[in-house]
């Protein structure tokens, strides 16, 4: 409070500003745990992908990932399905126009019967457009000397 002293009388007036550093305190913690909690919510699936040498495709707007982790399940961009749902909501997105594409991730470990079923079950909808989802190969670290 702001004492203001008159003609003899004294008047006490209240301040009317906001104290606003509990309000930035509060923010800034805040948005620290938000900034390290945020990289925390994303949630993916482990697959690890074959390694080839082969360069990326142009891949167009809009395409559906098919994910076979190394246990054989599969997943519809990222909700586990079983083949027939699988062929299901291919065939609703086919006909809705949304399955112009389809990119297939699959573990290395997976058995190459069970890739060949999950694409055949894609192509049995009428998709023929698929992409097989890799990994680069790491360049190789070691130099040579001619001597």
């Amino acid at each position: 409070m702001a004492d203001i002293k008159g003609k003899g009388n004294s008047k006490r007036r209240y301040m009317s500003e906001i104290n606003v550093t509990p309000l930035v305190d509060v923010v800034i913690v805040l948005l620290i745990i938000f900034m390290v909690a945020a990289p925390m919510m994303t949630k993916g699936l482990d697959v690890k992908l074959p390694k080839t040498t082969a360069k990326s495709l142009p891949q167009k707007e809009k395409h559906i990932v098919i994910t076979v982790n190394e246990k054989g399940e599969i997943y519809f961009n990222k909700v586990a399905v079983d083949q027939e749902v699988l062929k299901r909501r291919l065939m609703e997105m086919r006909h809705e126009g949304l399955a112009q594409q389809v990119l297939l991730e699959a573990d290395r470990a997976v058995a190459y019967g069970t890739v060949a079923g999950v694409m055949a079950a894609i192509r049995e909808v009428g998709i023929e457009d698929i992409g097989l989802v890799t990994e680069p190969l790491e360049p190789s670290k070691k130099t040579y000397k001619r001597s």
